[in-house]
């Protein structure tokens, strides 16, 4: 097969992807949750017995302002101004007491463990569940989708599928495509399977990768998308929605860098279905190594799951220190 013809057969596919692995209108027409509807009271009831050890893992990096893109992802600002004195600098007295305030700025989405929200990623000028493009704009935020939907946080059952363990190694080759058999096998392998309203995580082993041995790029002056990491193939996107996956987390961006097809449009497939047509919630550049560990250590892949966004009217993204409790 040429490279042109397979090209058209990946664009075919995710074409139909996009109205076959469809949820709009599943839990009604203003629905906002997407796939989060999935986590219902009996779903974190039965998540609550898999705390065992009690081990608690954090899942995201520290927000350094003199580290701000650890992963190389090209798209970062984190600022903080720190207000030392603040009560001398907002009420002018001299106190014994004093304190000390700060201003951020932040970008959610680029190197550091983040959310994707269902406001994040349209297609065709439509989000998720129909909602158009054109409400949204730069004052209000997104119009329909903003993550302050999300009032119930994200807490579940969580389960690794450990590709890299898999493999029996740190991490996947550069721009590795993770197939739909691979995340089965690795069920197999782990005597686990996932159901509905889980979590999944995927580890590749790219923010060890980059950490480690730091970026590989396809292109001599890179883009945020000329960074080569290992990803999901579009075989995935079924298997998501089969399982009705509540949200999905990866050490990197989920999908495979470079892309699989040459056309633009195509560039992303994970997100766009995932976000666009099912509504899955994304968790971007997680770190998931030290979870890897504890749970080939355990024998064990499933946990408690717990994550809070915050609560930003308008915005599509959010800073995440997901926690796992084994």
């Amino acid at each position: 097969m040429t490279t042109a013809e397979r090209d058209r057969v990946h664009i075919a596919q995710i074409e139909e992807y996009l109205t076959t692995l469809s949820n709009w209108g599943r839990w009604g027409e203003d629905d906002r949750l997407g796939t989060l509807n999935l986590i219902t009271p009996e779903v974190r009831r039965r998540a609550a017995a898999n705390v065992r050890s009690g081990t608690a893992i954090s899942l995201a990096r520290n927000l350094d302002p003199l580290r701000p893109d650890p992963l190389h992802s090209g798209v970062t600002n984190v600022q903080r101004d720190s207000k030392v004195g603040e009560v001398r600098h907002l009420l002018g007295k001299e106190a014994r007491w004093d304190a000390v305030g700060e201003e951020i700025t932040l970008s959610p989405h680029g190197g550091n463990a983040h959310l994707d929200g269902l406001g994040h990623y349209y297609w065709d000028g439509l989000f998720y569940n129909g909602f158009p493009a054109s409400a949204s704009n730069n004052t209000i935020g997104s119009a329909h989708l903003s993550v302050s939907h999300a009032t119930e946080g994200i807490i579940t059952r969580g389960v690794l599928l450990d590709i890299a363990g898999l493999r029996g190694v740190p991490y996947l080759e550069r721009g590795h495509a993770v197939h739909v058999d691979e995340l089965l096998e690795a069920e197999r392998r782990q005597g686990v399977q996932v159901r509905s309203g889980d979590v999944l995580l995927i580890h590749t082993g790219n923010a060890a990768a980059l950490e480690t041995l730091g970026p590989v790029y396809r292109t001599a002056n890179p883009g945020p998308l000329d960074g080569v990491q290992a990803g999901l193939d579009i075989s995935c996107l079924p298997f998501l929605h089969d399982r009705d996956v509540a949200a999905m987390g990866a050490d990197g961006t989920h999908d495979v860098q470079p892309a699989q097809v040459d056309d633009f449009d195509f560039a992303r497939p994970i997100h766009a279905v995932s976000l666009v047509a099912m509504g899955l919630w994304l968790m971007d550049n997680l770190d998931l190594t030290a979870l890897a560990r504890a749970c080939e250590a355990e024998k064990r892949w499933e946990f408690l799951f717990t994550a809070l966004p915050w609560r930003f009217v308008g915005a599509t993204s959010s800073p995440l220190n997901p926690v796992a409790v084994l």
